[in-house]
């Protein structure tokens, strides 16, 4: 069984709002006015799937992730 792609909020492509995208492909699981909402949204989504939620920024590079399965890294997470 091939592994379930991490999701990602990411800026929306029209340049309005934010948008929740399975990693690798192009059209959105949602659409959200607030970059919150997105997170939010990104987070339920990678929970039920045991993946890892990736936040970018506005200029699309990444800004932060969190592991809601099998972390790859040995280290725990140091986030305050």
């Amino acid at each position: 069984m091939a592994k379930t792609k991490n999701i990602h909020s990411v800026p929306a492509k029209s340049g309005a709002g934010w948008d929740v995208k399975r990693e690798g492909t192009a059209t959105p699981l949602s659409h959200h006015r607030t970059q919150a909402e997105s997170e939010k949204a990104a987070r339920r989504h990678a929970q039920r799937d045991k993946v890892e939620a990736v936040f970018h920024r506005k200029d699309g590079t990444i800004r932060d992730k969190d592991s809601s399965g099998n972390d790859p890294r040995s280290r725990k997470d140091r986030k305050p």
